[in-house]
């Protein structure tokens, strides 16, 4: 599919985990439980690349599934069931990014629909923000797992521009992660990438349509465009 050209988004999807709420607190579980806190980087990374292979041989399991099993192959299978349970009901305790906020507020000043996008549950996300009492700042919630499938095949993120009631090239996907940020601009949408997290795009990345080092930025950036 052709490059969209850049301009201002009807529709902004959120990617999740690491673009809108943090990981990094999910390490004091592993610690918790008898694991090192490094393993928590390598468990995510694994989860995404089981969800993504089964994605690619037909049908995605759940991620909560993935995740457990992952899990368990990550620690050695040295956690107790109790355990896992343990680590993974910490995901939805997780706090939002410190640009989460800003980013939904400039949206809205704009009457811009935002949504978050994930391959997990959708009651992750919904519980952080309604803890935060941020529940009305997006207009959803959307979780490939209905689908079953993990970003970044472009079934994933047209099934979600049609969730949206929005065309793809309407729509702008906003990530920390280059994969992400690719697999959305192959799929005709618009794309914005926030580099905190990897610092520079992906050499090999297909190009975001904008680029700031966070959230908010980029952001601002897309609502910018003509």
């Amino acid at each position: 599919m052709a490059r969209v050209p850049a301009r201002k988004p009807k529709v902004v999807l959120f990617d999740v985990f690491e673009t809108l709420v943090q990981l990094a607190p999910l390490r004091d579980r592993f610690t918790e439980v008898g694991r090192p806190g490094h393993e928590l980087e390598l468990f995510f990374a694994r989860c995404l690349r089981d969800g993504m292979a089964f994605t690619l041989a037909g049908e995605a399991p759940r991620f909560r599934d993935i995740a457990r099993a992952q899990l368990a192959i990550t620690s050695g299978h040295t956690l107790s069931a109790d355990a896992i349970e343990y680590v993974l009901d910490g995901f939805a305790l997780l706090p939002l990014q410190p640009d989460a906020e800003p980013a939904f507020d400039l949206l809205a000043a704009e009457d811009v629909r935002a949504y978050g996008f994930t391959q997990g549950s959708a009651s992750v996300l919904e519980s952080i923000l309604d803890r935060e009492g941020l529940a009305g700042k997006l207009a959803g919630v959307l979780s490939a797992e209905e689908i079953r499938a993990f970003k970044p095949p472009a079934r994933a993120y047209h099934w979600a521009c049609e969730r949206a009631g929005a065309a793809p090239e309407d729509t702008a996907l906003v990530a920390v992660h280059s994969w992400d940020i690719h697999g959305a601009v192959r799929a005709g949408l618009l794309a914005g990438f926030a580099t905190r997290l990897e610092g520079a795009e992906h050499a090999l990345a297909e190009r975001a349509h904008v680029t700031a080092e966070r959230v908010d930025q980029v952001v601002e950036a897309l609502l910018g465009l003509g």
